[in-house]
C-alpha cells in the first residue's frame, strides 16, 4: 500500500508542476488544470476546487515576481487589480461553500469554455 501512495504522491507532484506551468506562461488558468487533475486522483469536487485555488497561490507568486522581475507587469496595476482579486476570491470562495457540486460543474465548464472561445477568437 506504501508504494502505491508514493506513486498517487509523484502523479500529483507531476500535475502540479504542469499547473504551475501552465499559470506561468499563461499568466493564470492554472486552477483550470489542478481542478480535474485532483478529481481524477479521487478528490471530491468542493474539494478539488478548494485545494487548486490554495496550490495556485504560491505558483502565482513565484510567476508574478518573475514577471516584475523582468519588467513584464506594470507595478502600477498590481495594488488596483489586486484588491479586485482579493475581493472576488473572497466572493467566489463563499459562493463555492454554498453551490452545490453540480452547480460548481457547470459554472467551471461554463467559464472553461468562454475562456476558450475568448481565445480563438
Amino acid at each position: 500500500m506504501k508504494g502505491k501512495a508514493k506513486g498517487k504522491e509523484k502523479r500529483l507532484a507531476l500535475s502540479g508542476a504542469f499547473t504551475g506551468a501552465a499559470n506561468g506562461l499563461l499568466g493564470g488558468g492554472g486552477g483550470m488544470l489542478a481542478v480535474p487533475a485532483l478529481q481524477r486522483a479521487g478528490y471530491p469536487e468542493r474539494e478539488a476546487h478548494a485545494t487548486a485555488i490554495a496550490v495556485i497561490l504560491p505558483a502565482s507568486l513565484v510567476s508574478g515576481a518573475v514577471y516584475l522581475a523582468y519588467g513584464a507587469a506594470p507595478p502600477a496595476l498590481l495594488v488596483p487589480v489586486a484588491l479586485g482579486v482579493c475581493a472576488g476570491g473572497a466572493a467566489g470562495a463563499g459562493l463555492l461553500s454554498r453551490l452545490s457540486s453540480k452547480w460548481v460543474s457547470a459554472i467551471f465548464a461554463l467559464v472553461m469554455l468562454a475562456a476558450g472561445l475568448w481565445m480563438a477568437f
